[in-house]
């Protein structure tokens, strides 16, 4: 089988790994090209936009893809409508893999918002310390703010886009619990902002806040798009071991 999968996350490159050996299977992780130092992959990458649905579409047929996996993250919410559009375009199988996400337990302190803006709303006119952990294209929001923001990613973002006032720190995780607590209390934190995300790689700060009482503002995941989806990667590999045996019996 030949797969492309679409990938920047945990579960792509998890899933890469347990390809890697398949003699059973031909693959190629697409990233995006936003992350300036993306992490070694297990697999041939390619990098870059297809230029939309359509150009997405073409490569599926030009490469003659016999199965599209987006593994992307559970916000990048583009890139699974064009996946979507692409498939049926190409008439190629599609699997999207969404990781669970977070759900509140007992002690936590959270603020649901359906968007950024109303994150940023969220935070009050009072002048807060703020840990914000969301994306680049995800600051316009906060740049007039009155608050003090730490504002955590993998790659620094250009100065035109940053909050007046700011204090950048450049880490990629998993993050640990008690680094997270010992980050909270440090930079004198009162309040996260972050994105449901998903997974364990980014959890510990929500377990850090929990232990100190601190409020999470949780902006929640856009809808997805009607398609099949699955929450693990093992979920994958079965799908993908369904569909090979499938194509060895001529269905």
């Amino acid at each position: 089988m030949h797969l492309l999968i679409l990938g920047g996350t945990t579960e792509a490159t998890e899933l890469g790994r347990a390809l890697a050996a398949d003699a059973r299977v031909r693959a190629t992780i697409s990233l995006a090209g936003r992350t300036q130092r993306p992490l070694p992959q297990p697999l041939p990458t390619r990098t870059g936009g297809f230029g939309g649905a359509e150009g997405l579409a073409r490569y599926l047929t030009e490469h003659r893809i016999d199965a599209l996996i987006d593994a992307t993250h559970p916000f990048a919410t583009q890139m699974t409508h064009n996946a979507v559009a692409a498939a049926r375009m190409a008439s190629t199988p599609l699997l999207v893999v969404l990781r669970p996400a977070w759900q509140p337990v007992a002690g936590d302190r959270w603020h649901r918002v359906a968007s950024m803006a109303a994150a940023a709303e969220a935070l009050g006119p009072v002048p807060r310390r703020v840990l914000l952990t969301v994306g680049q294209k995800d600051l316009a929001p906060f740049t007039n703010a009155p608050h003090r923001f730490v504002l955590r990613s993998v790659d620094p973002p250009p100065p035109e886009v940053l909050p007046r006032s700011v204090e950048f720190i450049a880490a990629r995780g998993p993050f640990k619990e008690a680094d997270e607590r010992a980050l909270l209390i440090d930079q004198r934190i009162e309040v996260i902002v972050t994105k449901n995300s998903g997974g364990t790689a980014t959890e510990g700060k929500l377990a850090a806040a929990r232990a100190l009482g601190l409020q999470v503002v949780m902006v929640e995941r856009p809808p997805v798009p009607p398609v099949e989806t699955v929450g693990t990667v093992a979920e994958v590999l079965a799908w993908l071991d369904h569909r090979h045996a499938g194509a060895l019996r001529g269905e």
